[in-house]
């Protein structure tokens, strides 16, 4: 059989009942955690535009736009929709392999297509864990080239929303294999586009259309090469240089979902949480005012010089901004939700302290720790050095979530959807209370 042919068979005939324990809680999170980005991404003013374009599309009423009261479309644009809502406010999850957002496009698919058909709790729990899975495996066999070639993390995160509504539309391995196939000759995107502007949650519509888009078609008999992810200038070799066999090694030995999936819990570029985490800690051990720092030093591996806008000046920038995290971080002793907001990103004694950050050498102890980590030295003006390091970000899967973080996040980002405290913690209980739900609806009804 072909990659995509082994692939789709045991993604589609895995069960609920196979599936980890803490794999399972970790698609709930996604769920709450894509929802809290969503709720504050939706008056973003590209969010809007691409709902405003699904509306006015209209279509068969099929599942429900979030926060809108009435508004209901095909699985397709509702899905399409969604995503954007919560991409463009990048306060989701990402890969911390490849800082791939992939549980953004495959919670808006997965609910929607659940919506659709009416279909439970452990069918939506199981495709994302399936989904995620999907996304990742095809997303590390073109790791790190693709993205040297300038190609975008959705070139991986179109196989989750691929494979979640394949097994809710009931498409059989085959079935499934094309659509896997059809996603790979579709979907593009360029990281230079991603970095500098709103193309990057587009790009999250376009993982949505290509993923959904390939399941109907192929539900209805459409084939393609099911060979394009092992075959010479096929997908695996154009973008990552690779055979794509990756995709398959020790398959269900562990699961991306827990191993390499992140949750947001601060703003921002995933790249740049422990940056901000570092700093707040060596800041607090210093105990001293900003004044009385001489230099801020960053350290990680592969990191040689500042990336990104030094002086961000509003959203976009903060999130690219490792210097705004690193000085951010030491200048408040802390990082989370409000480093988002125009006050902290104008703030003067930040910008200040941004003037001090410069990058030192790459740590040679214990390197391979650091996913996404980092350490950062702060030296005062008379002379002593405090330093700190976050080998992982806070919320990352292998160091344990707690679902008191992703409560926290609900409710610091849920109101301005708008939604009151005593409706996000009944939506936050039916989503820990997954399993027991009997039709996707009991949730999505709630979402207004």
């Amino acid at each position: 059989m072909t990659i995509a042919e082994s692939f789709s068979e045991f993604l589609i005939n895995m069960t609920y009942d196979e599936l980890p324990e803490q794999a399972v809680d970790h698609a709930a999170m996604i769920i709450a955690s894509t929802l809290a980005s969503a709720a504050c991404g939706r008056h973003i003013n590209s969010s809007q535009i691409v709902s405003d374009i699904e509306i006015q599309r209209g279509g068969t009423p099929e599942a429900s736009v979030w926060f809108e009261k009435n508004v209901r479309l095909p699985v397709i644009g509702t899905a399409r929709a969604n995503a954007l809502m919560s991409d463009a406010a990048a306060s989701d999850d990402s890969d911390l392999r490849n800082i791939v957002h992939a549980g953004t496009p495959l919670t808006a698919a997965a609910l929607a297509a659940a919506e659709a058909i009416g279909t439970s709790g452990k069918d939506i729990l199981a495709a994302i864990v399936v989904g995620y899975e999907a996304a990742g495996r095809i997303g590390e066999a073109i790791m790190p080239k693709f993205d040297y070639r300038g190609h975008h993390g959705c070139m991986g995160a179109a196989f989750g929303p691929t494979i979640a509504v394949a097994r809710l539309y009931g498409l059989n391995p085959e079935q499934a294999a094309h659509a896997l196939a059809l996603t790979a000759t579709t979907i593009g995107g360029l990281t230079k586009a991603a970095n500098t502007s709103i193309a990057r949650e587009y790009h999250a519509g376009n993982a949505i259309v290509a993923g959904i888009s390939a399941v109907q078609a192929a539900m209805r008999g459409y084939t393609a090469e099911l060979s394009i992810f092992e075959i010479e200038r096929g997908f695996c070799q154009l973008f990552g240089g690779s055979d794509g066999t990756v995709i398959l090694e020790d398959l269900g030995a562990d699961w991306d979902i827990v191993t390499d999936m992140a949750l947001k819990l601060v703003p921002g570029g995933h790249p740049y949480h422990a940056l901000g985490e570092a700093g707040a800690n060596a800041a607090r051990e210093a105990n001293v005012a900003s004044e009385e720092i001489a230099s801020i030093t960053i350290s990680r591996p592969g990191m040689t010089k500042l990336t990104g806008p030094r002086h961000p000046k509003d959203l976009i920038d903060m999130a690219h901004s490792p210097a705004y995290f690193t000085a951010a971080g030491v200048h408040d002793r802390m990082f989370s939700w409000v480093h988002a907001s125009q006050e902290k990103i104008d703030h003067p004694g930040i910008h200040a302290l941004i003037d001090k950050v410069t990058v030192g050498a790459e740590p040679t102890a214990n390197a391979a720790a650091y996913r996404q980590g980092a350490t950062v030295s702060i030296e005062t003006t008379d002379g002593r050095i405090f330093t700190n390091s976050v080998f992982v970000p806070r919320g990352a899967g292998c160091a344990g979530i707690d679902w008191s973080d992703v409560e926290e996040k609900c409710l610091a980002l849920m109101p301005t959807a708008p939604l009151g405290n005593k409706k996000i913690n009944l939506i936050l209980t039916k989503i820990r209370n997954m399993p027991e739900l009997d039709n996707a609806s009991d949730l999505t009804a709630c979402l207004v």
